[in-house]
């Protein structure tokens, strides 16, 4: 191998025993743990060239030395190949995530199995309402003058809303609307749904406007975007773990973790499904964050219905945990296309 390659090989070297003792690391323990091939002295050599270009430092007096967020950097975008997980691995997270029984419980069972896999806490936005199309709503009366409306949308999401209608209705009333609704909504984009829906009360005859206007309010409401309540988060606690990877800033990061408008933004960058984007300390935007790295990815088939991704030290163990979060998000995606 030429020069670059074999500081490029000391530095993968540097990352995975820094990643695994969380101890700087010396020469001697490079050549005695790896077969570069070269004697002590060259390894030296090359971690003061590494130390020069600002991928490596040297935390304190000892020899040893530890990757930088540029050497992390350099490190990700030279993973030719993403490790898959094993089959034993894959069968468990598929039967796990297949035992779910709605979009909440596929949600939540994500959320446990990225911290599990990655001892890092991991984080899934629930399906982006923008990009969803309505598959069925079901128009359910309750009393004369009350009604459940249950809006399905293509990605498993069930939204539940009762109406008070102000007038009071007979099957055959009921049944106009149900086919009105339906007409207006199902199969459509949620916001062209929307827009839909808005149009009824003035459209629709005139013996119904009243309960029209209703129900439009309350379905404008539902198709209209929650960000907060688009998201799922768990495995904080493996934070504490390393605790010594974030001197002085552990709260900050938990902080910044609550402030869900800053993962949200996070997630909200995932948009193109299968893509993992890594993001290394000082490149994440959020100030909070920036002794962190943030793995992410879009889920879904084609356009992506959200993000989820992982929060965790730098040192981070960066090709299980791309290959953690890749996996999941494959089959949640499989998951909730094929619903």
């Amino acid at each position: 191998m030429n020069a670059d390659e074999r500081r490029f090989a000391v530095l993968r070297a540097i990352v995975a025993d820094y990643v695994s003792t969380h101890e700087p690391v010396g020469s001697k323990a490079l050549v005695d743990r790896h077969n570069l091939g070269v004697s002590s002295a060259t390894v030296r050599n090359d971690m003061t060239v590494l130390e020069e270009e600002g991928l490596i430092a040297q935390p304190h007096t000892s020899a040893g030395r530890i990757p930088t967020d540029k050497g992390y950097r350099q490190f990700v975008d030279r993973i030719s190949q993403v490790k898959p997980l094993s089959a034993a691995e894959r069968r468990a997270v598929q039967s796990f995530l297949e035992g779910a029984v709605d979009l909440d419980d596929v949600l939540r069972r994500s959320v446990r199995l990225l911290a599990q896999l990655t001892r890092q806490v991991a984080v899934v936005q629930y399906p982006t309402l923008t990009r969803s199309t309505v598959r069925h709503l079901e128009v359910v009366q309750l009393t004369p003058a009350r009604l459940m409306l249950v809006l399905i949308t293509d990605s498993g999401r069930v939204d539940q809303r009762v109406v008070d209608l102000g007038d009071v209705l007979d099957d055959a009333d009921v049944s106009r609307l149900r086919e009105m609704l339906g007409n207006a909504l199902n199969g459509r984009k949620l916001s062209e749904a929307s827009a839909a829906v808005a149009e009824l009360p003035e459209t629709g005859p005139d013996d119904l406007r009243m309960s029209l206007t209703q129900v439009a309010t309350v379905l404008i409401e539902t198709l209209v975007e929650h960000p907060e309540e688009r998201m799922v988060l768990g495995g904080t606690a493996n934070l504490t773990r390393s605790h010594g990877d974030f001197p002085g800033s552990l709260r900050q990061v938990l902080e910044a973790l609550e402030e869900q408008v800053v993962v949200m933004r996070l997630l909200a960058a995932s948009q193109e499904s299968g893509l993992v984007t890594v993001r290394i300390g000082e490149e994440n935007e959020a100030e909070d964050l920036r002794t962190a790295s943030v793995v992410t990815v879009g889920y879904g088939s084609g356009t992506p219905l959200g993000g989820m991704g992982v929060v965790g030290p730098t040192r981070m163990d960066y090709p299980g945990t791309i290959s953690a979060v890749h996996a999941v998000a494959r089959y949640v995606g499989e998951i909730l296309t094929g619903r």
